[in-house]
């Protein structure tokens, strides 16, 4: 099959000749039709996150099964699906406590080492080489990830239309839902307006929040949050963002702001717009050793919550959002603005990297 390799920090994808990667107990085989194109995977390319070489990143997976594991129930050959990028392995303390957005096994096996829970890729080049994988290695025309990762899509629904459901889609969800459980009449501000951040404009709508405010330094991308339900926008590198946002929700800041881009200027806006009680929401994956700032003493006084969110929990919030698509209220292809053949892998990455995507960019394999 061919594969985008990555080979070393900030070296261009190489398209080369894997071996067909073959499914163990609890696995499942998908061909890819689609895998969006994620900051997370960027991050990994310029090396600023580190992860061993060579591997195969991309894990906004959206494709048909091939082949099955055994002991895998509830999927058939044949079925269309989506991978969430976290793979629950179901039996470690985070997942029977029911944190399964932080699987142990996940963070250690996965993202540690590159490899699946048997400590081992599934992965090799033509001479046995091992080729690691970032969560399922989606930039392939066919990956292997455990069966708790992958979802059936609903009928009538085009798979390159949600490949982002379990990454960008997912993650957002869980920053409202569980980080911030945001209500019906809440006031939200989004702290830069990408790919999470436009989930997060498209999902603050559909949890009925009153007041949606998209903060960026691209006018383009403002203009796509609002087409996607923001009720304003601020341009931070033209105004004070902060007083901005205060003056917009009658002086007192918003209920919940959510940072989308893992930065130090982006936490800022956040964590100035809240209002006294409000929540500051992490939810953008900094490079290694980034530092935010923040006065203990007015934390205290104002009872302010500032907190992580990595993802959601899969088994139970992926049929959620394919329900929310199938019933039309919630549309991820509207916050697709490029696609590529995979051919052109590397131009999406380049462009991600530009800041020139609004919203999300897929590599389209078949």
């Amino acid at each position: 099959m061919r594969a985008a390799v990555h080979t070393a920090a900030n070296a261009p994808l190489q398209i080369e000749q894997l071996g067909d990667p073959t499914p163990r107990a609890g696995e499942v085989a998908i061909d890819v039709h689609s895998c969006g194109a994620c900051h997370s995977d960027l991050h990994v390319m310029k090396g600023e996150l580190p992860f061993p070489t060579p591997a195969v990143l991309g894990h906004e997976v959206a494709g048909v099964i091939s082949e099955l594991g055994s002991g895998v129930s509830g999927l058939s050959v044949g079925d269309p699906v989506v991978t969430s990028f976290i793979m629950p392995c179901g039996q470690c303390g985070q997942c029977s406590r029911g944190n399964e957005e932080i699987c142990e096994r996940f963070f250690r096996f996965n993202r540690g080492q590159g490899k699946l829970y048997d400590d081992d890729t599934r992965l090799h080049r033509s001479g046995g080489e091992p080729v690691w994988m970032y969560s399922q290695g989606g930039l392939a025309e066919r990956c292997v990830t455990p069966a708790t990762s992958v979802y059936r899509v609903p009928d009538g629904i085009e798979l390159s239309d949600v490949a982002s459901v379990g990454c960008s889609t997912m993650t957002a969800y869980g920053a409202l839902r569980h980080a911030a459980n945001v209500q019906v009449g809440d006031t939200v501000a989004v702290v830069a307006a990408g790919g999470v951040g436009s989930a997060l404009i498209q999902l603050a709508a559909v949890f009925g929040a009153s007041t949606i405010i998209a903060v960026d330094i691209s006018e383009d991308k403002l203009e796509g949050a609002r087409r996607l339900g923001a009720t304003h926008t601020v341009n931070s590198s033209e105004v004070d963002a902060p007083a901005v946002i205060r003056e917009l929700t009658g002086g007192r800041g918003v209920d919940v702001a959510f940072e989308a881009l893992g930065a130090v200027p982006t936490f800022n806006v956040a964590r100035d717009s809240v209002v006294e009680g409000g929540q500051v929401v992490v939810v953008g994956i900094a490079a290694r050793g980034t530092t935010g700032e923040f006065d203990l003493a007015t934390i205290a006084r104002r009872k302010l919550q500032i907190k992580g969110s990595y993802g959601a929990k899969p088994r139970r919030d992926m049929p959620v959002l394919l329900d929310l698509v199938a019933r039309g209220h919630l549309r991820p292809q509207d916050a697709i603005s490029r696609r590529y053949p995979f051919e052109k892998v590397q131009d999406a990455f380049d462009a991600l990297n530009r800041g020139e995507i609004l919203g999300r960019a897929v590599v389209d394999l078949a």
